[in-house]
């Protein structure tokens, strides 16, 4: 079945197409992408990981279509960031 991995910094993205057979888990996938070798910051067991937006564990099985993400921590509260945004516009 054919799928996909995903990473993105903010200045550059990769997605990944990645042929794997039924039954395979988002782990596995990470690990057959190579997308650990592109960016070796990635600690899969640190950093969240998910489906389409919707955080799940290492283990799901995947189906046919998902995209596979890894997500970055947080550099700063999305709530604080707003707020200074917002005093800072004229």
């Amino acid at each position: 079945m054919q799928i996909e991995v995903a990473y993105a910094l903010p200045e550059r993205q990769e997605i990944l197409a990645l042929k794997v057979e039924a039954g395979c888990t988002l782990k596995e996938a990470i690990l057959r992408s190579g997308i650990l070798e592109r960016f070796p910051e990635i600690d899969i067991e640190r950093d969240a990981t998910g489906i389409f937006g919707q955080i799940m564990p290492l283990t799901q099985i995947l189906r046919e279509g998902d995209r596979v993400e890894i997500y970055r921590p947080l550099t700063a509260d999305p709530r604080i960031a707003r707020r200074v945004r917002s005093k800072t516009k004229p």
